[in-house]
C-alpha cells in the first residue's frame, strides 16, 4: 500500500486549519487517514506546527511520501533531518548517540530562530498600536482644543464680567474636555488649569466689553 504523508483540511471558512495525517495514497485529501501526526495552523504569525517527529520519521522509514507541503512542515519541525540521520545510523555512518547530538543541535539552533521572529513580530505590534495611539491623541488634542475655544467664545458674548468669565469658562472646558477625551493621560494634557483658561477668558471679554462702550 502506498502511503502519503499529507494535510486534511479543517477549521472555518477563510481561516484554514490542518491535520498531518498519514493516510492510503488513494483515499480522498480529506477522508480515511491511517495516523493522525500533528497539526497545522496557518492563522498564527510565525505559523503554529505541532508535530509527532518521532511518529512521522516511523512512516517515512517506511517509504511514506509527503507532499510538497506536507515535506515544508516536516523540515521545519525536523522530522526531514531525523529521518536522514537515522538512516545514517542504519547504514553505520555514525552512532545513535551522534545522531542524537545532531539533531538537538539543529533543533536548539531552531528554538533560537523561532524565538526571534517571534520578539520581532511583537515588537512591530507594539510599534503599530503606539502609532496609532499617538493618531487618537492627535485627533483628541484637537477636538479638545477647538470645543475649548469655542467654549471661550461663548462665554465671552454672555458673561459681563471677566471674573464670572474665568470661572465659567474653567467649569464648562472640563466638562468639554471629559466628554471629548475622557481618556486620563489625554485630560491632564489638554484639560487647562482654570488661570490657563483665565488668561484667553478676559480677552474675549474685553474686547466684549470695548464692542459695547463703542
Amino acid at each position: 500500500m502506498s502511503v502519503k504523508i499529507r494535510l486534511q483540511r479543517h477549521g472555518k471558512k477563510g481561516k484554514p486549519f490542518y491535520w498531518i495525517v498519514a493516510a492510503d495514497a488513494r483515499a480522498k485529501r480529506d477522508g480515511r487517514y491511517l495516523e493522525k501526526l500533528g497539526t497545522y495552523n496557518p492563522n498564527t504569525n510565525p505559523a503554529t506546527v505541532n508535530l509527532d517527529i518521532d511518529g512521522a520519521v516511523k512512516w517515512l522509514q517506511d517509504g511514506a511520501q509527503p507532499t510538497d507541503t506536507a515535506k515544508t512542515i516536516l523540515s521545519y519541525k525536523g522530522a526531514m533531518l531525523k529521518n536522514h540521520l537515522v538512516g545514517g545510523v542504519r547504514k553505520g555512518a555514525l552512532t545513535e548517540e551522534q545522531a542524537e547530538e545532531k539533531f538537538q543541535a539543529w533543533v536548539d539552533q531552531k528554538a533560537g530562530k523561532v524565538a526571534s521572529k517571534e520578539e520581532t513580530v511583537a515588537k512591530a505590534k507594539l510599534d503599530v498600536k503606539a502609532k496609532a495611539l499617538e493618531a487618537e491623541k492627535a485627533v483628541n488634542e484637537a477636538r479638545v482644543a477647538a470645543a475649548i475655544e469655542e467654549v471661550v467664545e461663548e462665554v465671552a458674548e454672555v458673561a459681563p464680567e471677566a471674573e464670572v468669565a474665568e470661572e465659567v469658562v474653567a467649569e464648562v472646558a472640563e466638562e468639554v474636555v471629559a466628554e471629548v477625551a475622557p481618556e486620563a493621560e489625554v485630560v491632564a494634557e489638554v484639560a487647562p488649569e482654570a488661570e490657563v483658561v483665565a488668561e484667553v477668558a478676559p480677552e474675549a471679554t474685553e474686547e466684549k466689553k470695548e464692542d459695547s462702550a463703542e
